[in-house]
């Protein structure tokens, strides 16, 4: 996994806090924000490259300071996040870093983190933290960096696909995840772990913040 991104969206949930988040987020090549997360960025000094959404949470102040750079998107079948990622698909970035997606509501964290497994295909590489983990989409065979005794936990969105791991210390073998608590709470026995997924698996996986 790239640790190099070209571009950061930032979504309306809680804005990072910890050092991580924030460093990622003072050295992005592009920031996309979504309508209402403009207001936290103009606070920190941070210029958004891009303002998108149905313009329904940005302040009027903002509206009118960065009326230069603002994409309105009126399809209410689509969340302000879809909104931005595809935003950024389309602008040609291919290493996509989401942040503030989760916190505040959650419904919004729920339905957030599983849209990952639909923005995977758009990129080469797309992942999301907060200021306490990081979630990455898996939808094939791959083998993943972590380090020992890392927190590491697997949520299914297809229940249906088959995956069996290597590597943890609970070792998964040849089983479908019918429930999201059923692949949580294992632990990185090593520096790297081995998801093999059957085709019609689809992951999303959930490294905890070494503390």
């Amino acid at each position: 996994m790239t640790t190099s991104y070209d571009c950061i969206v930032v979504a309306n949930g809680s804005f990072p806090q910890t050092a991580g988040p924030l460093e990622l987020l003072k050295s992005a090549p592009a920031i996309i924000a979504c309508d209402g997360a403009v207001q936290n960025l103009h606070e920190r000094g941070l210029i958004p490259t891009a303002i998108v959404g149905d313009l329904d949470s940005i302040p009027p102040a903002m509206l009118q300071l960065y009326d230069d750079r603002i994409h309105t998107v009126e399809d209410q079948e689509i969340n302000d996040l879809t909104k931005a990622v595809r935003f950024a698909h389309s602008s040609g970035f291919r290493n996509l870093l989401i942040l503030g997606a989760t916190g505040l509501r959650e419904d919004h964290t729920l339905g957030n983190i599983s849209l990952l497994t639909d923005y995977a295909p758009l990129f080469d590489q797309v992942e999301m933290i907060s200021d306490y983990g990081r979630f990455v989409p898996v939808l094939q065979t791959a083998t993943l960096p972590c380090t020992p005794g890392q927190q590491i936990s697997i949520f299914s969105m297809y229940p249906c696909g088959e995956i069996t791991t290597e590597g943890l210390r609970w070792p998964i073998t040849r089983r479908r995840l019918t429930s999201w608590w059923q692949g949580s709470l294992n632990e990185a026995t090593g520096t790297e772990f081995i998801l093999t997924l059957s085709p019609d698996a689809r992951l999303i996986v959930y490294f905890q913040t070494p503390l």
